[in-house]
């Protein structure tokens, strides 16, 4: 969204790190740091999240993407940390921000420190609220990709000024199979996907992949992020034919 590459990897390498049911017992003795050095050599990744600054048509944006594939893009302090930093300097740098969320939620090898990146996060988001009620210029827009579930839905995921997710996009507090645990009470097909909770009025949006970087500009020059640059929102009008 933010970029054109040359060279597209596969989707597939978003999976690989996936267990399937009959390889849980190979692995079900590692401990938690085994784990995360197992996750580190097959994706590449440092952590579950990738962030820095990016541009959209030339506007400069703080960006953050979460990756399913480094252990379900669960989020751990590590994580919870570096969207905190984010939020913190897109306030401070006075910059729009956009994170993508994927995540299974908050990582339960981490136990409360990691339920607790759920409020410093919150906490965080607030200031830059409030700092964007005095300049009415700043931005958050969340993308949900699927699946968004847990913590980080209940979090950041749902926090930002606009809310947008892809078709189809699985979203939810709890899993159906949870859910279908404790309640004893089926969970209608399809009732945690996008579109039902787009008709409840909990998005703002479902945009496909291919489309999301001119919405999401349409929505800057909505909101005028661009004047600062190009004086009138007029002359952006080039970039969408």
């Amino acid at each position: 969204m933010v970029q054109e590459r040359d060279r597209v990897e596969s989707e597939k390498r978003l999976f690989d790190g996936i267990v399937e049911p009959e390889e849980e017992e190979d692995i079900e003795d590692e401990t938690y740091h085994e784990r995360l050095a197992r996750y580190k050599s097959e994706t590449g990744l440092l952590e579950a999240i990738q962030t820095g600054k990016a541009e959209i048509n030339g506007l400069p944006i703080l960006f953050g993407s979460m990756e399913f594939g480094f252990m379900g893009g669960s989020m751990g302090s590590v994580v919870g940390e570096k969207v905190a930093r984010l939020i913190e300097r897109a306030t401070s740098e006075f910059l729009p921000l956009i994170i993508v969320c994927a995540s299974g939620g908050a990582r339960m090898q981490e136990g409360i420190f990691s339920l607790m990146q759920m409020a410093k996060i919150s906490g965080t988001l607030y200031y830059f609220r409030q700092r964007s009620n005095q300049k009415k210029k700043l931005l958050y827009i969340s993308i949900l990709a699927s699946p968004t579930t847990g913590g980080v839905l209940a979090s950041f995921g749902m926090l930002a000024d606009l809310v947008l997710s892809e078709p189809q996009t699985s979203i939810a507090f709890a899993g159906a199979r949870v859910i279908e645990a404790i309640l004893h009470e089926t969970v209608p097909e399809g009732s945690q996907e996008a579109e039902p909770l787009m008709e409840k009025g909990m998005l703002d949006g479902i945009i496909e992949r291919k489309l999301l970087k001119y919405y999401v500009a349409f929505l800057f020059d909505f909101h005028n992020l661009y004047s600062f640059l190009y004086g009138n929102s007029d002359d952006l009008y080039f970039y969408y034919q």
